[in-house]
């Protein structure tokens, strides 16, 4: 079974914000090409039957690739944030040059609808949204209405406009509103992205908070005695060699204490720190919408309890910045003379292979104790994190 590594994990979870976004751009411009290809169509075979002069089939064929060029920087810009004035506005023009070939045709009207679904895509004011459904009706209704023959349309009469231009602001809105669904869900999964992100960032942050206040906790009271303890020493050194050298000795007895205090808080060396974790762990990955099934942990040796502490730290550090979980299941078995963790959960993204050295350092810490970690996929949206430690090595 391999190992999955942290820099594995990081290039997952940017890959497949990446891939999403690559998936939503190039379903917008697949829409693009089903739309644009009817009036090219449509123009060549006027062209072809020398119904439409071959000049302004040029100058029309120009204006459909600037336009393509501009629809694709709106679709971009609207993925990133919001297009620029200028954009919008030379692409409308454009469009509004293209829409007057719906005299020669009118399935060049599909250019101006999709012009609108393409602005809406940066544009999220409801008001702004209904004018420029309207301003595109505006525009092209006249077009038609004198481009094709209204009594083999609707019949004779006023109702002619009013009919079309219910009809094309109708088309524009619904064109706008598939855009916007699809645009929103680009949203949503942006927020959720940046979302794990806070998550990751707040884990780090309460994990620093929790060292500083463990390393005042420790040397707190020892740096204070040290201090009395040395001022007392100087004083006494000329009066009393014998109590300043008692005293020197209490200094050197506190310092040494306190140093074997600081490395049992770096290396994580402490019994009651396995059940904090377990549950700081719990409250972290159900706060960023992970559900978490945890057991009460067995009695382990002190060694153990710590190690097992740094597997859950990291391992729930992973789930939370590099996966799509919605579950996450903690479990700490003795079987056979040997203690199990395993940390599974249900969001695997790509198994893409790199090394890094998240899962490394825990799988040195591991072997310290005489144990062995592994992590790898389970079943096909599973990940399993797994640690094994024979209790006689670590005892």
């Amino acid at each position: 079974m391999g190992t999955a590594t942290t820099a594995e994990l990081e290039k997952r979870a940017a890959s497949g914000f990446e891939k999403f976004r690559r998936v939503t751009y190039r379903s917008f411009m697949f829409a693009m090409a089903g739309i644009i290809a009817p009036p090219v169509v449509a123009m060549a075979d006027e062209t072809a039957d020398g119904h439409l002069p071959p000049l302004v089939a040029v100058a029309a064929g120009a204006g459909i690739a600037v336009g393509c060029w501009y629809y694709a920087r709106l679709v971009r810009a609207g993925l990133n944030g919001r297009a620029s004035r200028r954009d919008v506005v030379v692409s409308g023009v454009l469009t509004a040059l293209l829409s007057l070939m719906m005299f020669s045709q009118p399935i060049w009207v599909l250019v101006p609808l999709f012009w609108a679904a393409t602005v809406a895509l940066s544009e999220r004011d409801r008001r702004r949204l209904a004018l420029l459904c309207l301003g595109t009706a505006a525009w092209c209704t006249p077009i038609v209405v004198a481009a094709t023959d209204p009594p083999h349309w609707y019949g004779h009469g006023w109702t002619t406009v009013p009919v079309v231009f219910a009809i094309f602001t109708a088309s524009c809105a619904l064109a706008v509103y598939f855009n916007r669904y699809q645009m929103r869900m680009w949203d949503l999964h942006q927020e959720a992205h940046a979302a794990r992100e806070a998550q990751a960032r707040l884990a780090v942050t309460e994990e620093r908070l929790r060292f500083s206040r463990d390393l005042h906790d420790l040397l707190g009271h020892s740096l204070s005695l040290i201090a009395v303890k040395s001022e007392l020493a100087i004083r006494m050194t000329e009066a009393d060699a014998d109590r300043a050298k008692a005293e020197m000795t209490d200094v050197r007895n506190a310092a040494r204490g306190a140093l074997r205090e600081v490395r049992a808080a770096v290396r994580g060396y402490r019994a009651v720190e396995f059940d904090a974790e377990l549950a700081g762990v719990r409250a972290v990955l159900e706060a960023a919408g992970v559900r978490c099934e945890t057991e009460p942990p067995p009695e382990l040796p002190p060694e153990v309890r710590s190690v097992l502490a740094w597997v859950i730290r990291e391992g729930a550090t992973n789930v939370i910045k590099h996966s799509e979980a919605r579950r996450c299941r903690i479990s700490v078995l003795v079987y056979g003379g040997s203690v199990v963790l395993e940390m599974g959960n249900d969001g695997v993204r790509d198994p893409d292979t790199e090394s890094g050295s998240g899962l490394t350092g825990l799988a040195e810490r591991v072997a310290v104790v005489g144990g062995t970690l592994t992590a790898d996929r389970d079943g096909r949206d599973g990940f399993l994190l797994r640690v094994v430690i024979p209790l006689g090595e670590a005892e």
